[in-house]
């Protein structure tokens, strides 16, 4: 069956909310429907799309965001968005109820990715920056031909921040020789295992893959860390071409 999708990478299109799930004070989950139950979105893993809104004075504002789900899942997609006070879209999404629909353009970006491209990926996430991340590490261990590794380090603020916990959590469950996640907090509860403060080098020796030819590292995160990441990767012996930043 060949299924296309439906984005327009010239043209907004317009997609309507049918779903609003409120995950925590100010992180919601939105499911658009596509035009039929069998459209795919058409978003190569890796990609993104280009989302237009209103921000709070009524100008203009476009971001990229990447959905959560992938062109396995047939009839809509979701998008799983952090609100911030100031945020410009953040404003639209906040206002957004089900009904209304939302402008829609893509695929964008610079990643593509093949099955058994590296051997494995190491993967620096901070924040909202889990999105690319979930998506690509979803696509691999979800495809049985993929024997591709996934290291994760996920960095937040506090423990109510990490963003797509449960999914995560059910992927290390599912596929335990496969993926492997290590969460780094700087205000950690009481009782904690995981990492504390800003991601150190240390930490990323011990749990990202190695420096090697077959290997490469993701990053996605807000600009001071990705900034940071990028003297730890240098420093630590990895070259421009094992890494890449969303």
């Amino acid at each position: 069956i060949c299924f296309t999708g439906v984005l327009d990478p010239e043209n907004f299109r317009d997609f309507k909310l049918v779903k609003r799930t409120q995950l925590s004070h100010n992180v919601a989950k939105f499911t658009f429907a596509l035009p039929t139950p069998t459209s795919v979105l058409g978003l190569p893993i890796g990609q993104h799309i280009s989302c237009r809104g209103k921000d709070s004075q009524g100008e203009e504002v476009i971001k990229p965001y990447t959905p959560t789900t992938l062109d396995s899942d047939v009839g809509s997609f979701e998008l799983v968005i952090k609100m911030y006070p100031q945020g410009r879209m953040s404003h639209h999404f906040r206002e957004m109820r089900v009904g209304e629909s939302l402008a829609v353009k893509g695929p964008k970006g610079r990643f593509r990715y093949q099955p058994g491209q590296v051997r494995a990926f190491g993967m620096l996430a901070g924040g909202s920056g889990i999105t690319p991340m979930f998506q690509v590490a979803r696509a691999i261990l979800e495809n049985p031909k993929d024997q591709t590794k996934v290291h994760l380090i996920y960095a937040n603020v506090t423990h109510d921040d990490i963003l797509l916990k449960e999914e995560l959590e059910g992927l290390a469950s599912r596929y335990p020789d496969s993926f492997k996640i290590y969460y780094v907090l700087n205000q950690p509860p009481e009782v904690w295992n995981g990492g504390v403060g800003f991601v150190s080098k240390e930490m990323i020796q011990t749990h990202l893959p190695a420096p090697a030819a077959d290997i490469q590292i993701l990053r996605c995160g807000p600009p001071p860390m990705n900034k940071a990441m990028a003297a730890h990767l240098e420093a630590i012996g990895y070259t421009p071409e094992m890494q890449f930043q969303f």
